[in-house]
């Protein structure tokens, strides 16, 4: 087994992270799914999806938000976003949003996803941060059974409102 390292993703990265975000059905079903072309085919062109290039350019610029790959042999097989949020709630405490979470297919249930989880929890750490938060579908159950594993807590319902 490959050693899995964390590092910030490139833009090198960009196709794999895309074809990461699109490979479940949850997210296949979303009209505008990043990667995605018109064809459905996955991957991204300079000339067919300017605005994950901008987002992502965006996001490497922002030292409030990483972008995380996680690494097996120079293949990204896993993914996250991290965004760091200053607040006057928890008497000014940062916390850490944790968004975009995946691992490859393949590789789920070999522990990827756990080790990413804790890096990104120390990651928040090192930064200061009193709260670590995220967000995740409803329909994905096996997804909150991995997160009430890490200490995570269903606190809050939340909302959405598309635009």
């Amino acid at each position: 087994m490959a050693q899995t390292i964390f590092r910030t993703a490139t833009r090198a990265d960009v196709p794999a992270i895309l074809d990461l975000l699109t490979n479940d059905d949850i997210a296949r079903s979303r009209d505008s799914a990043p990667g995605r072309s018109a064809s459905g085919q996955t991957g991204v062109s300079e000339e067919a999806d300017a605005a994950c290039w901008a987002a992502f350019e965006a996001i490497d610029a922002d030292p409030r938000n990483e972008l995380i790959v996680a690494d097996e042999a120079g293949a990204v097989v896993g993914t996250c976003q991290l965004t760091f949020v200053p607040s006057l709630s928890r008497r000014g405490a940062e916390r850490m949003i944790i968004e975009a979470v995946r691992v490859r297919d393949d590789l789920r249930g070999r522990g990827v996803g756990r080790a990413m989880m804790l890096w990104a929890l120390d990651r928040a750490r090192e930064r200061g941060c009193g709260l670590a938060q995220l967000t995740t579908d409803k329909r994905r159950t096996d997804a909150h059974r991995f997160y009430a594993a890490l200490g995570f807590e269903p606190s809050h319902e939340g909302f959405k409102l598309s635009l």
